[in-house]
C-alpha cells in the first residue's frame, strides 16, 4: 500500500485507467472481429459496412491515447487489404 499521499493518488489513478483502458481495447478486438466476420461469410457489403465503423473507432481511440496512431493505421491497413480482396 502506498505510504504518503502522492502514492495513493497515482495508485487510484491507475486503477481508473487501467479500467478505462480495457473497455476502449475490448471494444477494439470487437470491432476487428467484426469486419473478420463478414470477410469470413464473403458479405462484402457487411464487411465494408463493418470497415468503416472499424476504421472510425480505431481513429478515435488514437485521439484518447489508448493507440499509436501507426498501431491504429497499420491495423485499419491490413483489415482494408483483406475487405478489397472481397
Amino acid at each position: 500500500m502506498a505510504n504518503h499521499k502522492s502514492a495513493a493518488k497515482r495508485a487510484k489513478q491507475t486503477i481508473v485507467k487501467t479500467e478505462r483502458n480495457r473497455f476502449f481495447k475490448a471494444r477494439i478486438k470487437n470491432v476487428t472481429k467484426a469486419v473478420l466476420v463478414a470477410i469470413e461469410a464473403n458479405d462484402k457489403e457487411t464487411a465494408t459496412t463493418a470497415m468503416k465503423e472499424a476504421n472510425k473507432y480505431l481513429h478515435h481511440c488514437v485521439s484518447k491515447n489508448i493507440l499509436k496512431k501507426a498501431t491504429a493505421a497499420r491495423k485499419v491497413s491490413r483489415l482494408q487489404v483483406k475487405v478489397n480482396a472481397l
